[in-house]
This record gives structure tokens, sequence and C-alpha cells, in this order.
């Protein structure tokens, strides 16, 4: 939509249907996207370590149709890449508890179905960007997550968080 503003990007139908689609229509909101200090690990880590009780999800599809729809969603809320980012590593084999936080996600976004981003109409006179990352946040691989925002002004114009695969020297020679 324009204004003499700028551009509003969203997505407000889309949401709507997605919270629908997910059968969260009746759902109470919740505040933050994913529980606090949340770890989630893969089969494979749970094998290995022993004695983890978290089940497979029966219905891989659901999981995978869901996560695909959160990314689109991405374009317009940067403020659920990370959350994303994180769930995506689980495609192959979601657990439960992978179930269980893409709901908490889509409950989130139902607090705020019709969120936007302003491209503002105005000279373009500031770049600014942010980085953060944790070091080994990654319980599987111990592999370091990284994200990234560059804004114009006050639009944003460019945003990701992934998971970053180094390997250092001395690794790489052994």
């Amino acid at each position: 939509m324009r204004s003499q503003k700028g551009m509003l990007l969203n997505q407000r139908k889309y949401t709507p249907e997605l919270i629908s689609d997910v059968g969260l229509s009746g759902a109470k909101p919740v505040n933050t996207h994913l529980e606090v200090n949340a770890k989630f690990t893969t089969v494979h880590y749970d094998a290995h370590v022993g004695g983890i009780t978290d089940p497979i999800l029966t219905n891989t599809t659901s999981y995978q149709k869901l996560i695909g729809r959160l990314i689109y969603l991405t374009i317009t809320r940067p403020d659920i890449s990370f959350d994303v980012q994180v769930l995506i590593q689980f495609m192959q084999q979601p657990k439960v508890s992978h179930w269980k936080a893409t709901l908490r996600l889509v409950r989130y976004l139902k607090g705020s179905p019709d969120q936007s981003i302003l491209q503002k109409n105005s000279p373009c006179t500031q770049l600014t960007m942010y980085c953060d990352s944790d070091w080994a946040a990654c319980p599987n691989t111990r592999w370091p997550v990284t994200g990234y925002i560059v804004k114009v002004e006050d639009s944003f114009i460019s945003w990701k968080s992934k998971k970053q695969h180094t390997v250092s020297r001395s690794s790489a020679e052994a």
C-alpha cells in the first residue's frame, strides 16, 4: 500500500489465513516467539547423548509445509527470521518439541497479524547495519549462528539469520 509517507509492506491477508489453516484461530496469542533458553536437538544428537525422550513427529509433511509458509512470511516479518532459521534445521526429522515451538511462533503472529514494514519516501542519507553472532550456539554441531540487519534511514532493506560452518586450520589438518 502506498501513501505520502512511503510504501507499506505487509501480508495482512496471508497471516490470518496461515493462523486459520493451522487451526489456531481460537488460540490465545503469546508475547514471545520461542520459549526463553529453548534448546532444540536433532534425533541423531538425542541418540548419541541418550536419555532424551522427545518423540519424532509422525506428520513430517505438515511441519515442512508450515515452515515453508513461515519462510515466505519473513519477507515482511524480520522479527521471526531467527526463529524460522532455528526451526528450519529440523526439516528432515522434526520432533514433537519442534512442532510445538512452531505452533508457538504462529500464536505469536496471532498477536500482531498486521505488522508491517514502512519504506519511507525520503532522501537516503543514512545507512545503518547491525550484526550479532553467538559462538557455538548450535548444540548439535557447535557451529556459530550469525545475523544482520541493514537499514536505509528507518527502513529495513536486508536481514538474515543463519548458521555458519567454519573449519579451523587445526581441525582441517587433523
